[in-house]
């Protein structure tokens, strides 16, 4: 069950200025519910924005507005392969010399972490339940197919809910070996407000009310570990305190091992 906000805020249109891509817009904000306006009727809205090269979000203030898109590139895998596995990311993970583990993604995102994973050799599974993040997912990924690039062939998207997910695919298939969360973090004071794009993702998703939850449910399906991603000075999601922490400049990584991989 979905537990944030509700995401089809009135506030959220769909809309296009090219004149090529009216009819793809009409049948995505069918498939999203939501409306479709003119571009010239959404002034000051958030919008779901279809242009001839890309879907994204805007806040319409003052004019046009900072974008917020998907951008998996051949020069952002290139500089994350150069950094390599010192990257902490990579660490929490665990990769290190030929160890790529599988990675289902439950909270992507706008995708980022899961193409550095990608870059760096990994097959990542990303579960999205947001049906408007889902969409931006969806375009960022045909566009990196339609380019050749080869992380594109690591990566999958789901839309789901990454709980309810979990239970069918894990009844099925072989447990994920890492699980991955990055759930958004709630805004305690305005010093901690987070860059503009991603109020603007918050602004249609909400918050992760239930992201304690999915972290039990995840520690309960993974086969190797789960990597939670926190502000450096938060306290432990679920106040669960994790038996490993890798520690950047800004954020930390609490690592949770499975019983059989605590007995390795």
């Amino acid at each position: 069950m979905d537990e944030r906000h509700p995401e089809t805020l009135p506030s959220l249109v769909m809309t296009t200025e090219a004149e090529a891509c009216r009819v793809a817009a009409r049948h995505l904000a069918e498939r999203l519910s939501l409306p479709c306006l003119d571009w010239a009727e959404t002034a000051d809205r958030l919008v779901l924005n279809l242009t001839p090269t890309r879907l994204e979000l805007l806040a319409r203030e003052r004019g046009r507005g900072q974008p917020v898109f998907v951008e998996f590139s051949a020069a952002i895998a290139q500089a994350r392969r150069q950094e390599g596995l010192k990257q902490t990311l990579a660490r929490a993970i665990g990769l290190k010399g030929g160890v790529r583990p599988d990675v289902l993604d439950a909270t992507p995102g706008l995708g980022r972490d899961a193409f550095v994973l990608a870059a760096l050799g990994c097959r990542v599974e990303m579960v999205e339940r947001s049906p408007v993040i889902h969409a931006l997912l969806e375009d960022g990924l045909q566009r990196a197919r339609r380019e050749g690039l080869p992380e594109a062939a690591r990566l999958t998207l789901t839309l789901g809910d990454a709980r309810a997910h979990l239970a069918d695919r894990c009844a099925t298939h072989a447990p994920p070996e890492v699980i991955y969360l990055d759930p958004m973090h709630p805004e305690r004071t305005k010093a901690a407000l987070v860059k503009k794009e991603m109020r603007q993702v918050r602004s249609v998703v909400g918050d992760d009310p239930d992201a304690a939850i999915l972290l039990q449910t995840a520690r309960a399906q993974a086969a190797h570990r789960v990597v939670v991603k926190r502000p450096r000075l938060s306290p432990p999601l679920g106040e669960m305190t994790a038996h490993a922490v890798v520690t950047g400049r800004t954020v930390r990584y609490d690592l949770y091992f499975a019983t059989s991989a605590i007995s390795d």
